[in-house]
């Protein structure tokens, strides 16, 4: 009797745990595409594409408003879970060509510069890294995706 007592709470807990750690997925995701989001209008300014200028991207009035269509679509759809995959994909094809273009530390002479640099092209290599996990794995729980794939 205690043993089945046992095993009956270790399920609850099992069932309690995974209940509660499934919003967890969605949380990261919000948590993921914030910065990506946040960056949109930016995108859409003179200032922007002036900056962009600036650090040597050619036709930056042009690429810059298309890196922010990027950082939109994929963000939102990775936020959302809606084609997630494929939204994981547009900020990858976003975030090459920024880390490469703009955190050139390797360039810079004034130390604090690069080290400021360098921080923002690892920061680029690990979201990069994040979008390679959800092109693999998905939106995860709560997301249109999922329910897509239950119907």
């Amino acid at each position: 009797m205690t043993t089945q007592s046992i095993h009956i709470h270790g399920m609850n807990d099992e069932t309690n745990t995974a209940s509660a750690t499934r919003f967890l997925v969605p949380l990261g995701r919000l948590l993921f595409v914030l910065i990506f989001l946040e960056s949109v209008p930016m995108h859409f300014s003179s200032a922007g594409a002036n900056y962009a200028a600036a650090q040597g991207v050619p036709f930056a009035s042009v690429l810059v408003p298309l890196s922010g269509l990027l950082a939109l679509v994929g963000g939102l759809s990775v936020l959302l879970g809606v084609y997630a995959r494929w939204g994981a994909l547009l900020l990858a094809i976003f975030l090459v060509p920024v880390t490469f273009a703009m955190h050139r530390f390797w360039m810079i002479a004034d130390p604090a510069q690069a080290m400021l640099q360098r921080i923002m092209f690892m920061k680029n290599i690990t979201m990069l890294g994040g979008t390679f996990l959800l092109m693999h794995f998905g939106a995860g729980p709560i997301s249109v995706d999922q329910t897509r794939a239950r119907v």
